[in-house]
């Protein structure tokens, strides 16, 4: 009796077979594919060239530049950038950045994240509150800074108003050395607690209900459980938060120059600001440009150093 055995395929065949990879039609699609998504991304891209890449660009050429708008500008090489390490009013205006962000991207950090844990949980009115601490980050900054300088106005705001209920003096909040900056950071606290709050938010809702729920059949109490559970799920979000929070502290901009334009006495003159007015005040744009190159070279190290050691404390 005969039995019928299938034909044998060479190995090699087989092998030749298994590389010989996609058809044309699935590399013809693929091209398409590809056609598409950088026709997509064209818009975009050419936005980020016309009015992010070139511009950095030019400023990095004008840096090298004396320019005052009004004469052709005069090649001067690094002098700028030797001029800027002996100003003291960059010195002051990096040290004011410096303590602004120190204070404020921590302290906005942890109010907000206290509010999230309160509007995570089922209260009452929970839609208005989270609309309502979200409010101001969508108001115009100068109309808030407008707002505040009525505020804080040494006879007739509202702040001197109540701490005279309690017999506490008068402050000359904006026009004082001593007061100016720190009434400068509540303001900038308050403004971004509605960003943080909304992404710490999000992130809470990812965490695990049957996580938290078994910390606690095993006996954790809430602090436990944020510690243990809750915090490490949020990581991501909470580094995103501080990289996010440093960059826009170290851009602090509207508030001092509506309030304070850098007073009294440079004392909330920040690195924006001073950019500001060596450009368009003093017309020394060639020094302005170089002052805004390391200006962005500042930010980019302090944004690498955040990443740095979040990577090292995961390790840890």
């Amino acid at each position: 009796m005969s039995t019928i055995t299938a034909p044998r395929t060479p190995a090699g065949s087989k092998a030749r077979g298994r590389a010989a990879g996609p058809s044309p039609e699935s590399r013809r699609l693929t091209r398409s594919q590809r056609r598409a998504g950088w026709t997509l991304l064209a818009p975009s891209l050419a936005h980020m060239g016309l009015f992010v890449a070139a511009p950095v660009l030019m400023m990095l050429g004008f840096s090298f530049f004396r320019y005052d708008f009004l004469q052709a500008p005069q090649w001067i090489g690094l002098q700028n950038y030797a001029t800027l390490l002996d100003d003291d009013r960059f010195r002051t205006a990096l040290w004011n950045t410096v303590v602004y962000t120190v204070v404020v991207v921590p302290v906005g950090m942890g109010i907000a994240l206290l509010i999230a844990l309160a509007l995570d949980q089922k209260i009452k009115l929970r839609g208005f509150f989270r609309t309502a601490y979200y409010l101001p980050h969508m108001t115009a900054t100068v109309a808030i800074a407008v707002v505040w300088l009525w505020l804080l106005d040494p006879n007739l705001g509202a702040v001197n108003q109540f701490l005279a209920l309690f017999g506490i003096a008068r402050v000359n909040w904006l026009g004082s050395t001593q007061w100016s900056l720190p009434a400068i950071m509540v303001l900038g606290i308050w403004q971004g607690l509605g960003t943080k709050m909304v992404i710490y938010l999000a992130a809470l809702q990812t965490v695990p209900r049957e996580l938290k729920e078994a910390a606690q059949l095993d006996g954790a109490n809430r602090l436990q459980v944020f510690r243990n559970v809750i915090w490490p799920s949020i990581s991501s979000a909470n580094l995103f938060v501080l990289v996010t929070s440093v960059i826009f502290s170290f851009q602090v901009f509207e508030q001092v120059y509506v309030m304070t334009q850098g007073g009294p006495i440079n004392s909330t003159l920040v690195l924006t600001y001073d950019i500001y007015q060596n450009a368009f005040t003093r017309l020394k744009f060639g020094y302005a440009c170089a002052e805004s190159i390391v200006f962005l070279l500042i930010i980019g190290m302090v944004t690498a150093a955040v990443m740095l050691l979040n990577k090292g404390a995961r390790r840890d």
